[in-house]
């Protein structure tokens, strides 16, 4: 993302700010209906598609998209679930700002370049109407600032769709947590550890041009994921894990962030691939990368808690997201599945299996809806996310991971970034509440309707 590709997206900003009017639909929907627009139906898109279509309460009226194959991909999904065609914006880059000015839409769904999400996002605000987006939220801390004046200024919400904070096993360890299973919260840790070398590069070198391209000649995310490698040094995808972490530790909501530090690795591992699969005289052997192969952040908490977070995604490595969970009273991991309890655990010092305890204390969401995810992609946890942001919509309240959430969530990118750049010096993270996290009740997991 080149100086004036960004400088373009900050203008749309302040022009969806400034010229799109809030307003009430004129156009109502039944109380039993929710009315949905989506911008951006490539894959990821798609993907959101699918889950409305299972819905009898979600009418898909209009989707956006600049790419003719994905429009056309998504009619024929609605076409095979008998729906009616939607509403089509392609004309441009700027289409968005047509799609937000329909008053049969509630909602829309936003899953783009990570670039476009808060232009995105502030002019569906500013129409009125609820805004999910896909991760990261945003890209930089101005952006973050974007998300929240826009949402105090027009009242309208935005989700952001960390489909992680379902996830089954982390929402058990929730329920424990809130319990006192793990007596007082002391340290979280997690991260993005996850081998996308062959998303970077034409998702594999079997389909697309040796699979090493990227840019123009990318396919998919490759078109545009792969430059953030190049122009940044940080954890630029932080959320999948801290989003689940932070609502263990009821951040924006009694606890919240203080200061960061960052550490970044050599970078060695996207040209290493372009090399081995490309050959050392191939034109991207020459690219150079910013970003480090392992970055290191520790979160420092007002309560005193710390978060080890990890983002790892140009090596050679199984996918996981490191999760553990410790407190004063007891430990647990993700990697492994393991737990220890004091004076629960049948032997002292020694591990067992976490899955009994995940399992009484599955949470009351999966409980009640586990069938009705079976057909969602991530394990089910897709069928939830896109659950929340609609029931929101239905009962007219704030999504249940909110716009502050989205924020400060999103916000670690460009602040380890900028702790990285200083020689890993601690660096403040704003407050996005305004002091409101001091009295914030929790909003996320409270019951099973969310």
């Amino acid at each position: 993302m080149n100086r004036r590709h960004f400088l373009h997206k900050a203008t749309l900003v302040t022009t969806a700010s400034g010229l799109i009017p809030a307003y009430t639909s004129k156009n109502p929907a039944p109380a039993d209906k929710v009315r949905l627009g989506f911008i951006g139906v490539g894959m990821r898109g798609r993907n959101h598609v699918e889950q409305a279509l299972y819905r009898p309460d979600v009418e898909i009226n209009a989707i956006c998209d600049i790419d003719p194959a994905a429009i056309a991909a998504t009619q024929a999904m609605l076409k095979k679930a008998g729906r009616k065609a939607a509403a089509v914006y392609s004309s441009g880059e700027e289409a968005f700002l047509d799609i937000v000015k329909r008053d049969d839409l509630d909602g829309v769904v936003i899953a783009t370049p990570w670039e476009w999400h808060v232009p995105m996002a502030v002019a569906v605000m500013k129409a009125g109407k609820y805004a999910a987006v896909e991760v990261s939220a945003t890209v930089t801390l101005e952006e973050s600032w974007d998300l929240i004046n826009t949402h105090e200024q027009t009242g309208a919400h935005c989700m952001i769709l960390e489909n992680v904070c379902y996830r089954r096993d982390v929402m058990a360890v929730l329920n424990m947590i809130r319990k006192g299973m793990f007596g007082e919260m002391i340290y979280a840790h997690c991260g993005y550890q996850h081998d996308l070398r062959e998303v970077k590069f034409n998702n594999g070198k079997q389909a697309y041009g040796g699979g090493v391209e990227f840019g123009e000649k990318g396919y998919s995310e490759a078109r545009w994921r792969t430059q953030h490698s190049i122009d940044r040094n940080g954890d630029i995808y932080p959320t999948h894990g801290l989003g689940p972490v932070a609502h263990w530790l009821d951040i924006n909501r009694g606890n919240r962030f203080t200061y960061l530090t960052s550490t970044a690795t050599k970078p060695r591992g996207l040209h290493k691939y372009i090399v081995d699969n490309g050959g050392p005289d191939h034109p991207n052997a020459k690219v150079k990368f910013k970003l480090g192969d392992v970055v290191t952040t520790v979160i420092q908490c007002f309560n005193g808690e710390n978060i080890v977070l990890i983002h790892d995604t140009n090596s050679p490595r199984p996918y996981s997201l490191g999760f553990r969970a410790q407190g004063t009273e007891g430990v647990w991991m993700d990697d492994g599945h393991m737990i220890y309890l004091e004076d629960q655990s049948s032997k002292k010092h020694q591990w067992e299996p976490a899955a009994p305890y995940l399992e009484k204390y599955d949470h009351p969401v999966w409980q009640k809806n586990a069938a009705q995810a079976e057909n969602a992609g991530h394990g089910g946890i897709d069928y939830f996310v896109l659950r929340g942001f609609i029931e929101a919509i239905k009962r007219k309240v704030a999504p249940p991971i909110d716009v502050y959430d989205a924020a400060v969530w999103s916000a670690i990118s460009p602040l380890s970034e900028l702790s990285i750049a200083r020689g890993s010096s601690p660096v403040e993270v704003p407050d996005f509440t305004r002091g409101k996290w001091k009295t914030n009740p929790r909003i996320f997991g409270l019951n099973d309707e969310y």
